[in-house]
């Protein structure tokens, strides 16, 4: 019998093949926008825009879906990027001085969505060069490339430099021609003796190409000076002597005259004429926005129309005193006059217009601005020059992000109400021209599935995104901060002067315009979104503050004008010797207030104290609403507006909950003293404890052997909790379940909660109209004036007090119940109500079933124990097989401190596969991570970016795309072997289309090679902290190696004693 206890069970090839069926990991896009943008190019001929980094990621963008991205192998920032028009590569300097050749290659065909899809295109390095530095004390400086110049022939690239020199590589292999090399010493021999004045001319600031004389290239230098060098007779055709420290050049289609831009604030236009060697004066000198002294003018353009009057378009200039702190881009032509105010810095921009050559205008039919933190494309051909929204690239950090939530197969009527609602808000400033950037072609099959991802805001907003596609698109947003009152009027629109006479008097001149919508500044940080739920069958929508404030929303398609109920919930339950010492709660709008069209606020619940809700749980087939904070925990019915229960969780000892998350460097402070303390404690009491005799040892191991279902060979040691641990009464889980919890023959509503501290609580619930097997009609409970009833059926403390992270309950065939509305309008299989159903419990430490109504142990995997890592989130998901159309699984999906997913198969809770996913350093990144009920998941890997991944073999969303280009797609060169990259900010995948494909050797170990799995692991990213991101993931992160070691040690000890005797 004992031999069979011990003995390991081998592999299954049925099994593991099945396995291969229905798991598999990738990661698979980055959605959102490109985090610390350096560098914008544009291929007019392709129609496709790219963006570098600072960490070295390049990303091409086309027509919604079409993406690619590569990742140099340093992380080194890229600050100069370009096209070579309508042949699929790229050029990139990084700040090391290097030079990159990329290509867009065809790929192998590759499976998709059942479908072979052959042509699909991937972006790959093939070549790589550094200048070498001249001989000399200053060799490096004086090669440091700072200007790059694409000549239209596309086989020669201009290097201007810090030394002043301008050398020329030939494309595409990047060999240096050293004969066309032009040194600042002889342009400076041509220079009049009055002009020299032994001053040297400084970096090459622009080099720009004759748009009519192909081989003529305008070379600036810093001082002023600029020059038409003729690189067929290598000599100065022209010099034009400017005075004034040079930022930029551009030249009129034509050729006839350029345009330079100079750091005083001001540009200048020069007139192109044979015959003269030298040009003193420009034709025109103008500072737009003096006579005050200005900021300089970084870039500016000329575009010609048929209209007769240009298009002038320059970023800076501002006014230093008055305006120097705004980052402005100025739109001129004619008398008109826009200065475009945004909020972050402009990094680069560029034109949409004609390029042939055979045109006479450039008639520019658009303006894409890159800034710091978003993108923003404005229609010059619409009168106004309103902005175009974005189909990609939207700044999903416009406010921070502070919680998510996915819901997959949204019914085809919400999500036209939610596209009408999104409408609806678009401004007076926008427009609804075809976007500009339509490179490529997408070929990934079409979505089976209309996705919804929501996330909540610092500013109190929840934004809706089309998830469904590799373009993760905004369909809506939606406020809550009208429902309280604020420092900021929602009614008024700080955006929008046009009403106000007097602001518009003071902001006259420069004629400034608010452009953009990312605004980093909330109006009070208590407005924060921690917790969301959406019932896409009701269309009942449940979020929850930082300030304790829960609110029920339901759709509604016209503008409302109504005011909101409040009721006020205390989960002290007037508990003595407690003192709230946190922030107060915000104050409700009683009145009468406008709502737009969408989700409209019904109810207000307040929790008391205001603290911030770590948990929520909608029931809208029984009207009911649960949420919990660090206090305890409350149940709400909402169609009757009373409140049913308010249970405190609060331990004698706690403190710490009293004094709110907004303290929370004294909450850091006091919990790592507290820490120190129990460790010292532990340590003198293990010193005074009595030594054990062998006889009571035996019997310990004994009783401990009797307990276990399933030995196994080496176990770590877990210490249980201290009860008086600080934050023990933060909820961290609650669930609704039609199930049986008060006896085995009838079912009926129940509440479970789990709490910091291992205590969880199932409540029996009276809802009129449900009983055993009854359902209330869609569209409220009975009108009967009984209300709902609650009565506490189970109380269970688990063994070593870890934070219950999640419970669910599991029908009589093991599966989890179907969501409210889905069994009783037949929009799934009906739950298995004859055999026993059982519960659940997902701990820190371990994954427990138990069985119901008796609440006895079935099976568990003690994951701490075996892995030495800590459960951090957890999800139940259905996997569909490749092989098989109408097999899948319900599986456990296990997400640990270490980054690592586990996944079980349920109810008998057996390992199936591990996956390495997050880095165990990038706290912010597990603590954001959610899951789809399909297989697939999303986490941050900076404050704008979302990373998607997929868990299953069958589901899976990626970018497959082609191009047709002026060439062959067949690589050309190889790069030292090394053809393929990692995908931006360390993702790691197999070959995906669109993507770029990673080294063998990291595939091992995804985790550990990653340097950029997350730009900002470390930074200050607001996330679902109060419920999430605890005391304890910093604890996790900062003690890894001394619980490594411990680990090991431990381990080590347990080999040489005999197996069995120390387990648990």
């Amino acid at each position: 019998m004992m031999k069979f206890r011990f003995r390991r069970q081998g592999t299954d090839p049925q099994r593991e093949k099945i396995k291969q069926e229905l798991f598999a990991f990738n990661k698979t896009v980055e959605h959102g926008f490109p985090h610390q943008p350096s560098a914008l190019a544009f291929d007019p001929k392709l129609q496709l825009m790219a963006i570098g980094t600072k960490s070295g990621a390049i990303k091409i963008y086309g027509a919604p879906g079409v993406e690619f991205t590569g990742l140099h192998r340093d992380t080194t920032a890229v600050t100069q990027i370009l096209f070579l028009p309508g042949q699929g590569r790229l050029l990139s300097l990084l700040d090391d001085n290097t030079i990159h050749l990329w290509e867009l290659v065809t790929g192998p065909s590759r499976e998709a969505g059942g479908a072979k899809k052959e042509g699909v295109v991937s972006f790959q390095e093939v070549n790589e060069y550094c200048l070498p530095g001249r001989p000399g004390i200053e060799s490096c400086s004086a090669t440091r490339v700072t200007v790059l110049l694409l000549l239209k022939s596309c086989d020669l690239l201009c290097l201007g430099t810090e030394g002043g020199g301008v050398y020329f590589l030939e494309l595409p292999r990047l060999w240096l021609q050293e004969s066309r090399t032009l040194l600042q010493d002889q342009v400076t021999q041509s220079l009049p003796d009055d002009y020299r004045c032994g001053k040297s001319l400084g970096p090459v600031e622009s080099l720009q190409e004759h748009p009519q004389q192909p081989g003529k290239i305008l070379i600036g230098y810093s001082r002023g000076l600029v020059v038409l060098w003729d690189l067929s007779t290598r000599h100065a055709e022209q010099m034009f002597l400017g005075k004034q420290q040079l930022e930029s050049l551009v030249w009129e289609r034509s050729g006839n005259l350029f345009v330079s831009s100079h750091n005083d604030g001001g540009y200048s236009v020069w007139a192109v004429a044979s015959g003269n060697t030298y040009n003193h004066q420009p034709v025109s000198s103008t500072i737009p926005y003096g006579p005050f002294p200005c900021k300089a003018i970084n870039k500016i353009l000329w575009r010609t129309t048929q209209t007769g009057s240009p298009v002038l378009l320059y970023s800076g200039g501002m006014p230093r005193a008055s305006y120097g702190d705004r980052h402005c881009l100025t739109i001129q032509q004619d008398k008109e006059h826009v200065t475009l105010d945004f909020t972050s810095r402009v990094i680069d921009f560029f034109t949409v217009h004609s390029v042939e050559q055979e045109k006479e205008f450039d008639e520019p039919s658009a303006l894409v601005v890159l800034l710091e933190e978003e993108l923003v494309v404005i229609d010059l051909q619409t009168p106004g020059w309103p902005t175009l929204p974005t189909p990609y690239l939207a700044p999903l950090h416009s406010s921070a992000i502070t919680c998510s939530c996915h819901i997959s197969s949204v019914p085809p009527k919400l999500w036209e109400r939610l596209v009408n609602a999104g409408k609806a808000q678009q401004g007076r400033h926008q427009t609804h021209r075809s976007w500009p950037i339509c490179g490529g072609k997408n070929v990934a099959p079409p979505a089976k599935q209309q996705e919804l991802l929501l996330t909540g805001h610092e500013d109190g907003t929840v934004r809706f995104w089309d998830a469904s596609g590799v373009a993760l698109t905004p369909l809506y947003k939606l406020g809550t901060a009208n429902v309280f009152h604020t420092d900021c009027d929602p009614g008024d629109d700080p955006h929008d002067t046009s009403n106000d006479p007097d602001m518009q008097q003071e902001e006259e001149w420069p004629p400034f315009r608010k452009v953009g919508c990312f605004d980093p500044y909330s109006d009070d940080p208590r407005l924060g979104i921690q917790k969301i739920s959406l019932c896409k069958y009701s269309n009942k929508l449940l979020v929850a503050g930082t300030a304790g404030q829960v609110i029920v929303l339901g759709l509604n398609d016209e503008r409302s004008d109504h005011s909101v109920d409040v009721s006020v919930v205390d989960l002290l339950q007037d508990r003595e010797g407690f003192t709230w010492k946190g922030h107060d709660r915000l104050e409700p709008r009683l009145k009468t207030a406008p709502f737009p069209p969408g989700f409209q606020p019904q109810v207000l619940v307040q929790c008391l104290p205001p603290a911030s809700v770590t948990a929520v749980a909608l029931h809208a087939e029984w009207n009911l609403i649960s949420f919990g904070t660090s206090h305890g925990f409350g149940l709400f019915d909402y169609h009757r507006r009373n409140a049913v229960l308010a249970r405190c969780t609060l331990h004698p000892n706690d403190s710490l909950a009293m004094e709110g998350p907004l303290s929370r460097v004294k909450s850091l402070k006091k919990s790592l003293r507290q820490s120190f303390r129990r460790i010292r404690k532990s340590r003198v009491s293990g010193k005074k404890r009595p030594i054990a005799t062998p006889t009571s040892k035996v019997q310990e191991a004994n009783a401990a052997l009797a307990e276990q279902d399933e030995v196994a060979p080496i176990q770590r040691r877990i210490e249980p909790r201290s009860a008086d641990d600080s934050l023990s009464g933060v909820v961290r889980c609650l669930c609704f379940a039609d199930t049986f919890l008060r006896d085995g023959t009838h079912h009926g509503p129940t509440l479970w909660a789990g709490t910091n501290s291992g205590s969880v609580y199932a409540y029996a619930l009276e809802v009129p109209g449900v009983g055993s097997g009854r359902v209330c009609e869609r569209g409220g409970a009975s009108e009967s004036s009984t209300s709902v009833e609650a009565l506490l059926g189970k109380e269970i403390q688990l063994m070593h007090r870890a934070p219950v992270v999640s419970i669910c309950v599991l029908d009589g065939r093991g599966k989890p119940l179907p969501d409210p509305y889905e069994a009783s309008q037949d929009l799934s299989i009906a739950p298995d109500m004859t055999n026993a159903h059982s519960v659940l419990i997902a701990s820190e430490e371990q994954l427990k079933v138990f069985s119901l109504p008796k609440v006895s142990a079935k099976t568990k995997f003690k994951l701490t124990a075996h892995e030495g890592c800590r459960v951090r989130k957890v999800a139940l998901v259905l996997f569909s097989s490749t092989a098989q159309e109408d097999y899948s699984e319900h599986t456990l999906v296990c997400l640990t401190n270490l980054g690592d997913m586990h996944l079980f198969n349920v109810p008998a809770l057996r390992p199936q596969v591990r996956y390495d996913c997050i880095r165990k350093e990038d706290i912010s990144g597990i603590a954001s991570c959610v899951f789809t009920k399909n297989g697939q998941g999303f986490y941050l890997i900076s404050p704008s970016e979302y990373e998607r991944f997929s868990l299953s073999a069958k589901v899976v969303t990626e970018p497959l795309c082609t191009v047709q280009l002026d060439r062959s797609l067949d690589t050309t060169f190889a790069s030292d072997g090394t053809t393929t990259q990692p995908q931006a900010n360390g993702t790691h995948k197999n070959q995906a289309e669109g993507q770029t494909s990673e080294p063998p050797s990291s595939l091992s170990s995804p985790i550990l090679d990653s340097p950029l799995d997350s730009p900002l692991s470390c930074a200050d990213l607001t996330l679902d902290s109060t419920g999430e991101l605890t005391v304890e993931d910093v604890r996790d992160f900062l003690t890894t190696v001394d619980e490594a070691e411990n680990n090991l040690k431990n381990m080590k000890e347990e080999e040489g004693r005999s197996t069995g005797i120390l387990i648990n």
